[in-house]
Order: structure tokens, then C-alpha cells, then sequence
């Protein structure tokens, strides 16, 4: 018999929907259920990729004397981390005070006004290590409720108040030192396998970025070489495309091997971005770069879009052997014998190349692929293509099908910096079609809807870095398609934005005023821009597209929030850092520009178009299109129109082949303006680089 999680659009949550637990889902009905049976309430979070979730589940949750024990005790909630970020935030903050640590799955007990007092992560079936068990906890904690009431709910109101006072942000009048940061981030680089701090090793693309906005020589060295390292790794799925959640050792070789979509979708900007900043010189490297954008783009179309053509959540770690045994990492190891009947007489050199060997690099004489050296690259596509059919008749692991509006929009965006950077004219199909489904599924008489699945918009309200990564997104698309309904779809969305997130100093909360004991507000990032971060460069992009120098002011006084953050821990704010060190260029001279492509056929990947997205500066912003295009008009018509050549240049050379001194005429005209300021039209690439790089 199913519980009432068989109603949710959430495949974590539909997992356990035939647990003899009694789930209920977020929401007040479960909270008002409490209060009416006078029980605590029991909160378990996870998601749908996390390994430890799914053996706490075979363990427990599926077990009836434990389920019977959590039935009579509490009300048991049950919450997908990725459909209510909120509700996680605000308990891992309660979890990492009370215990030190945190993780999924997450397990809290609270009154049933939400307020928690016992937390931990994954508990076991049985006492193991001084650790108690599962069914311990429930006991003493249920009795403790019963017996000791009072006690209980005058420590969960302590806890929440201590809690709350912590949830404040760091003080800072003035931005830290540009220099003083960057030396901090440079302390915790990895100089024998690239990257930063110690294991486990996580994708670091933000901080990446940031060291490639001011293009200086020592901290571009420390982007590049972390790209590589990451490229090279077993983190990076060598055959299919994509990245692992992170790696569980230093030199990056084993992962822990969930794909996740927010991952890959800064990743594949990172590396765009990261190959426009490598000279021609470096090709090997450029090569390589090129290679990980192209199989994150492959990956995404091939295993990751929805039929409605969104972007699904993650790919779970954990996929059966032959035997129909669940195994983590299974689905992407090899070992010399493996190698040898998928490609033979190819496999002793991929052996080589992908550091396969007898003993193995992962457990049982598996290994993950490394890429070692600079292999012959048509020989490698083939054997990477083989592999990789071979690799499709194994069990796949599953995956989980929900829509995350977030998500979606940074790999809208990325997909349309990686075609503007590469040329392909398939990824901003790819990336507009995702689009259209957002607006069409997740727009709703409500605002925007966090989550969907198959079609069918979740309960779960979007939050701050939902409005900023899909508003941010529909800027691009629209400078990318000269379509302006876009643009008014992101301006909409930020004036929704700030009156749903607005805080008092001029900040963003993370979520809307709602059900929660504390309002979560971070700007420190995880995985991803915390959701002040990702309004802050919505704001800067639409700001600039839209001629909307409110956006502008507010996106300012945002930024602000975050210094206190930046100076204490730089390397765990890298949107704040990024963000910091384009406005201290700013400050210098190179503020942020609109470059405006005259293109009478309307061609989003024309020469001109691409030389501006692989040189311009952070806070740049491209709007491509007819003279006259509609919508655009304080770009088009105010600044264009009236200097039109006759007839365009012909061009001698592709925007791939140009040199350092070499000129290049473009077959379309570019203006580069700066608020009110315009330069002289550009019709060579020369001309181009010199307007977006001028500090005039």
C-alpha cells in the first residue's frame, strides 16, 4: 500500500512512496498533523543521486519494526533536498551546530512548530562504532518527548534562537583587497594535482572563473591547470561526457559518481570561458578544453534531455553488476580484460592512454579512465566512441527525471556560451527549447514553480537562485536570438524577485517568507552561486540589456551583502569573488559594455557575434539582430542604424584563424557602447578587440 508521497512529482520522494513508513510530504497539513497528535516530527533529506539515502532506506525505512517505531513516535516528513533547497539549508545548518558535520541523507527531529533539537546524517540498522543505531535513536528520542517534554522544547527553542543569531552575514564597509584575496585563494591551490584543498576534491568551476576575469598571468596559470587536472581525472567521465559529483582523493581519480546537471552546466561554461583565455600557442590544451565542452553537450542531449526537450536532475551513483547486484561506479569502470573485448588490438594502447591496469585504480581490480598525454585525437574519438557503445549494454543507472528551474537555466546559459564560443549551431536549438519549456511548464498564476516532472509542475515554490539563473539565461537567449520577448521574460522575473527575496540591507534572502522556523539567507556558494549571487548577475545582464539602471543599482547594492563572506573565506564565494574582481576592473577603466551585431540575415552564430563572445570582458552583454530589431531600441535604433555600410566587407579569414596581428575584416558591424558612450564601428576583428578591452 503506497504512503502519501505517490501524489509528488519528485522520484526521490516517489521512491519511498511504498515504505511501511507513514511519509508525509513538506507542507503545512503534516505540521498541523503533529499539533494534533501532540507528537515531534521526524525530517529526513536526501535526493535521488545520493548513495548513503538509498542504504538508509533498504536499511530502515523499508523495514516494519523500524517504521512501526517512527509511526508511533513522530510524524515523519519526507524531503527531496533538490525540490526544497530551503528546508535543506535551514536544517544542514542545524545539524552541522548540533553535531559538526553534515551530509544526506539528513535527519532531524524537531517540535511540531519546526523547531529542531537532535540531528545527525546516516544513522545504521545497528550499533556500529559507538555510533547508535536507527531504531535507538527513534526510542530515546520519542520517550524523551513523552517523558520530558518540557525539557525538550525549551532546548529546540534555544537551539532556534542560537540558530537565528548565526544566520547573520559578516560585516564589511569596504571591498576587500583584490590582491590580499587572490593570494588567499593562491595558498589553497593543489600544486602536485591541481585544484584546491584536500580530499574529497570538488569541481571548483566558480572559483575558475573568477581567476579569469582579470586575465592576469599567475591566476590564469591556476584556472588552466586545474581545467587540466579535472579534464585528465577519473572525475571526468572520459567516454560519455560529464563529470562526477567530486572525488573522494586529492589526485582526483576516484569519484564519488553521481552526475548532477548543476554541476555540468557551470562546468561547461568554466571551460568555454577557460578556452577563449588560452592562446593559440597552448593547442593541446585548447584541445583538450574543447574536448570536455563537447562531451558535456553530447552527454546533456543524449542522456540528460526530456522528451518536453527540459534537462533532467542527476544520474544516480549506483547501477547493477551483471549479477543484478547494485554497485557504485560500476556502470563506467574497466579493467584490462573488459578493454580487450570491447576494442582489441586497440586495448593495450587505451589501456596506456586511460591508465587501466592489472591491479586496478578503483576497487576489485576495476579502474576509472585518466587521460594520459596528448593521444592521437581521430584515434581517440574512435576508441572513445567504441567504448562507450559498449559500455550502453550495461545497466545504466536510473535516472531522476525532474526539471529544476535553476538548472535548467545555467545549462541554457552555458549551452549558449559554449555554441557562441565553438560555432555549433545545435546547442542554442538545444538550449531554446529548454527555455520554452520552462516558461511554458514552470511560469505559473503563482510565479515561478521550482520543480516539474513529466510536465507536471511540483508544489515546491522556485527560490532566489531560481528567478536569477533562469532571468540570467533569458537575457542571454535574447541578445543571442535578438528576440526581445525574452528579455521582458527575465525583466519580469526580476521584478518578481525582489519583491519575493528582498531583505532589508539590499540583499536577497534565499527564499520567500514561508513555513520555516528561519528565513535561510547564505551568500556563501556550494555547488552552486548562492541565490544572492545568481540575482546579483541577473541583475547585471538584464540591467545592461534592458537599459535599467535600477537593476544596475540593485545588483550593487546586493554585491555589497557579500563582501564580509569574500574576505574571510574567498575560495567558498567564488560568484561573490568573480563578481568583486570585475567590478575592481571596472573601477579601473573596463566597465561593462553592450556590443550590438548588425546582421541582416539574422544569423546567431555570424563572424562578428562570435569574435565578440570569445573576447569579450567579464559584464559584457550581446544583443544580435536587424537594424531596427524590435525591442532593442536604446541599442539598435538610438546608436546603428545611422552608420550601416552600404554593403558588408567580405570576409578574407575565419574568426578561428585569426592572429594576434593579423587583420580580419568581419561581414558584419559591431558597435561597442558603454552607457551613453559609443565607440566608432568596428568591421574587423582588431577593431572589436580593441573597443571591448578599451578602458577609455
Amino acid at each position: 500500500m503506497a504512503n502519501r508521497l505517490a501524489s509528488t512529482t519528485s522520484p526521490y520522494l516517489l521512491q519511498h512512496a511504498a515504505n511501511p513508513v507513514d511519509w508525509w510530504p513538506w507542507g503545512p497539513e503534516a505540521f498541523e498533523e503533529a499539533r494534533r497528535r501532540g507528537l515531534p516530527v521526524l525530517i529526513s533529506v536526501g535526493y535521488s543521486a545520493c548513495h548513503w539515502c538509498h542504504v538508509m532506506a533498504h536499511e530502515s525505512f523499508e523495514d516494519a519494526e523500524a517504521a512501526a517505531l517512527v509511526n508511533e513516535f513522530f510524524v515523519p516528513i519526507k524531503v527531496d533536498r533538490e525540490e526544497r533547497p530551503d528546508v535543506d539549508a535551514v536544517y544542514m545548518r542545524a545539524t552541522q551546530a548540533l553535531t559538526g558535520q553534515g551530509g544526506w541523507p539528513m535527519t532531524v527531529f524537531a517540535t511540531p512548530g519546526g523547531e529542531p533539537f537532535f540531528a545527525g546524517t546516516y544513522f545504521p540498522p545497528v550499533p556500529t562504532a559507538g555510533q547508535p543505531s536507527f531504531t535507538q535513536v527513534v526510542q530515546a528520542l520519542g520517550e524523551a518527548w513523552r517523558d520530558r517534554r518540557d525539557e525538550v522544547l525549551a532546548s529546540a527553542s534555544a537551539i532556534a534562537a542560537q540558530l537565528r543569531e548565526i544566520n547573520a552575514l559578516p560585516d564589511a564597509d569596504d571591498p576587500p583587497g583584490i590582491w590580499e584575496l587572490l593570494d588567499a585563494v593562491s595558498a589553497d591551490f593543489d600544486l602536485m594535482h591541481g585544484g584546491f584543498g584536500n580530499a574529497p576534491k570538488f569541481p571548483v568551476p566558480m572559483l575558475v572563473d573568477a581567476l579569469l576575469v582579470k586575465g592576469e598571468a599567475g591566476a590564469l596559470d591556476l584556472a588552466q591547470r586545474t581545467l587540466e587536472a579535472m579534464a585528465r581525472g577519473g572525475i571526468h567521465d572520459q567516454v560519455g561526457g560529464g563529470f562526477h559529483r567530486y572525488a573522494v582523493d586529492a589526485g582526483w581519480v576516484v569519484p564519488h559518481f553521481e552526475k548532477m546537471l548543476n554541476d555540468n552546466a557551470l562546468l561547461l561554461g568554466a571551460y568555454a570561458r577557460g578556452w577563449r583565455r588560452t592562446p593559440q600557442h597552448e593547442g593541446p590544451l585548447r584541445a583538450l578544453f574543447e574536448r570536455v565542452v563537447r562531451g558535456i553537450a553530447g552527454w546533456v542531449e543524449r542522456e540528460m534531455t526530456t522528451p518536453a526537450g527540459a534537462f533532467a536532475a542527476s544520474l544516480d551513483a549506483d547501477s547493477a553488476d551483471i549479477r543484478g547486484m547494485a554497485h557504485e561506479g560500476i556502470y563506467y569502470v574497466w579493467n584490462p580484460e573488459l578493454l580487450a573485448d570491447a576494442l582489441g588490438e586497440d586495448a593495450d594502447w587505451a589501456g596506456e592512454v586511460f591508465h587501466v591496469t592489472k591491479t586496478g585504480t578503483f576497487e576489485h581490480g576495476l579502474s576509472t579512465l585518466q587521460l594520459r598525454g596528448a593521444p592521437d585525437a581521430d584515434r581517440l574519438a574512435d576508441v572513445s566512441a567504441r567504448l562507450l557503445a559498449t559500455r550502453a549494454e550495461r545497466f545504466a543507472p536510473p535516472r531522476d527525471g525532474k526539471v529544476i528551474a535553476a538548472w535548467n537555466g545555467w545549462m541554457i546559459e552555458s549551452l549558449l556560451w559554449a555554441a557562441l564560443v565553438f560555432g555549433d549551431r545545435s546547442w542554442i536549438d538545444l538550449a531554446h527549447r529548454a527555455a520554452d519549456h520552462l516558461w511554458s511548464v514552470h511560469w505559473t498564476a503563482d510565479g515561478l514553480a521550482r520543480s516539474s516532472l513529466d510536465g507536471i509542475v511540483g508544489d515546491a515554490p522556485g527560490v532566489a537562485e531560481d528567478y536569477g539563473a533562469l532571468a540570467g539565461a533569458f537575457a542571454r537567449l535574447a541578445g543571442v536570438l535578438g528576440e526581445s520577448a525574452w528579455l521582458d521574460r527575465a525583466v519580469l522575473l526580476l521584478d518578481q524577485a525582489i519583491d519575493r527575496f528582498g531583505a532589508p540591507d539590499g540583499g536577497f534572502y534565499d527564499a520567500a517568507d514561508g513555513d520555516l522556523f528561519s528565513r535561510p539567507r547564505d551568500v556563501q556558494d556550494n555547488p552552486a552561486p548562492s541565490g544572492t549571487m545568481a540575482l546579483v548577475a541577473a541583475l547585471r545582464t538584464t540591467g545592461v540589456l534592458a537599459d535599467r539602471a535600477d537593476f544596475l543599482a540593485r545588483a550593487d547594492a546586493a554585491a555589497r551583502t557579500t563582501w564580509g563572506i569574500v574576505a574571510a573565506a574567498p575560495r567558498f564565494a567564488p560568484a561573490a569573488l568573480g563578481d568583486l574582481l570585475a567590478a575592481d576592473e571596472a573601477r579601473k577603466g573596463l566597465r561593462p559594455a553592450v556590443a550590438v551585431v548588425l546582421d541582416e540575415d539574422a544569423d546567431p552564430l555570424n563572424d562578428a557575434a562570435r569574435a565578440v563572445w570569445r573576447m569579450a570582458p567579464a559584464g559584457t552583454v550581446v544583443v544580435s539582430g536587424r537594424p531596427g530589431t524590435s525591442g532593442f531600441a536604446h541599442h539598435f535604433d538610438d546608436r546603428a542604424t545611422a552608420d550601416v555600410p552600404a554593403a558588408r566587407i567580405a570576409a578574407t579569414g575565419s574568426v578561428e584563424e585569426y592572429g594576434e596581428h593579423e587583420i580580419v575584416p568581419l561581414d558584419h558591424t559591431v558597435y561597442v557602447c558603454r552607457g551613453e558612450v559609443c565607440f566608432a564601428p568596428a568591421r574587423t576583428v582588431q577593431d572589436v578587440r580593441r573597443a571591448l578591452w578599451s578602458r577609455a
